[in-house]
């Protein structure tokens, strides 16, 4: 019972933060426009990840062939890119200002040319089957409970790669966390969970997956561990 509450909670702040204050943080961090320090730092961390998954992605050789999955799209960071290099992505958000943002910054930079589909769904919502599943930078609004079903749904949509990137639990950052909390500001609103990476591959190989590649991003304010995981072979 208090597990359905919690997730209940967890889901509606994280929806209305990013409908309301948070939509304006991240819009302008996630932009080119005059951000202050801090979140010029975060903007580069983003990049930064997504550079590297691009990477990644572009040396397999094949996106033009498969399609692809952004589970927390944001708004649009990843989506986009991918639809540039010829991809078939489905994009998804729990905000609906993040979505609307995501695809006017698609139509914009493509031009009509192999736009996504973007859609208002939570992670447990989506449906459907993709060669490849990612999910950047959202795992840290939840705790590790219902990290675990996120994990888990979002595996059984994925034909062959499921890509995820989460705050790693270190000491360190577990200090640097409770530093923040003490300096929350007032766009600072959702909870933020620190994950050990050693929990987010036993859920990923009881899911029957194999992690293939590792990267971590470190800037002085933005921290990310991404994982690529592929069918364990028979």
């Amino acid at each position: 019972m208090t597990l359905t509450n919690d997730k209940t909670d967890d889901k509606t702040v994280v929806r209305d933060y990013f409908n309301a204050t948070g939509f304006d943080r991240w819009r302008r961090i996630y932009g080119d426009g005059d951000v202050n320090k801090v979140q010029l730092d975060i903007r580069k961390g983003h990049q930064k990840t997504v550079d590297t998954l691009l990477d990644w992605l572009k040396a397999d050789g094949n996106l033009k062939d498969i399609t692809c999955c952004d589970a927390g799209c944001g708004v649009g960071s990843l989506s986009i890119p991918l639809a540039q290099e010829g991809a078939k992505v489905y994009s998804s958000d729990i905000s609906a200002k993040m979505v609307e943002e995501a695809q006017k910054r698609a139509e914009e930079t493509l031009k009509g040319e192999n736009v996504p589909t973007f859609e208002v769904k939570d992670l447990e919502e989506l449906s459907g089957r993709y060669h490849t599943v990612i999910c950047l930078d959202v795992l840290i609004h939840y705790p590790k409970e219902q990290v675990e079903g996120m994990i888990q749904h979002l595996s059984s949509l994925t034909e062959s790669r499921l890509i995820l990137s989460f705050a790693p639990k270190t000491p360190c950052y577990t200090l640097l966390k409770k530093v923040g909390e003490f300096f929350p500001g007032p766009s600072k609103t959702t909870r933020a969970y620190l994950h050990r990476e050693a929990d987010i591959v036993a859920i990923l190989e009881s899911s029957g997956w194999t992690i293939e590649r590792r990267a971590m991003t470190k800037t002085q304010f933005y921290f990310s561990r991404m994982l690529e995981a592929v069918k364990t072979s028979d």
